[in-house]
């Protein structure tokens, strides 16, 4: 199970959550950037994604839809901005396809993926661009969400 290492955020617009993944940063990164991985292990349930697409190179397009127990509907629409491979990872939703404007921008992320023992040390970084974004990802549940998404990207990655 993912052991939880302790993080400060960096500024009043951040949440961070850092892991030592019992999984390789090669398989860590497989896991963020293969459609069909993504589809897997993303969203925690009830929730699924129903759809992944990932052009990964910088001014790529990043997409995740999810679908709730009722039907509903999260769109994730982004752009890929930074790609050092197996090691780091930026996107944001600041831009749609070919670096359009969003109509609401809500953050950037930040992943790095660095080889630690047998396993990884993963870090999740998440910007937003206004305090009330950031307060409002919080009480959405980041902590938890994506804990518990991180458990699951862990168990697909020590498949690989």
């Amino acid at each position: 199970m993912a052991e939880v290492v302790a993080i400060e955020a960096g500024a009043d617009r951040e949440l961070a959550l850092c892991r030592r993944l019992a999984a390789s940063p090669t398989a860590v990164w497989r896991c963020w950037t293969e459609p069909e991985l993504i589809k897997e292990w993303f969203c925690p349930p009830p929730w699924r994604v129903t759809q992944a697409r990932t052009d990964v190179r910088p001014g790529g397009e990043s997409f995740v839809l999810m679908q709730g127990p009722n039907g509903e509907e999260a769109e994730n629409l982004g752009v890929i901005l930074e790609v050092e491979r197996q090691r780091r990872l930026v996107f944001t939703d600041a831009f749609v396809r070919a670096w359009q404007p969003s109509d609401k921008p809500f953050m950037t992320a930040i992943l790095s993926f660095e080889p630690a023992g047998a396993g990884s040390l993963y870090t999740a970084r998440a910007l937003h661009w206004s305090v009330p974004d950031r307060n409002q990802h919080e009480l959405m549940g980041f902590h938890d969400g994506w804990g518990r998404a991180t458990e699951q990207l862990e168990a697909v990655a020590q498949k690989l």
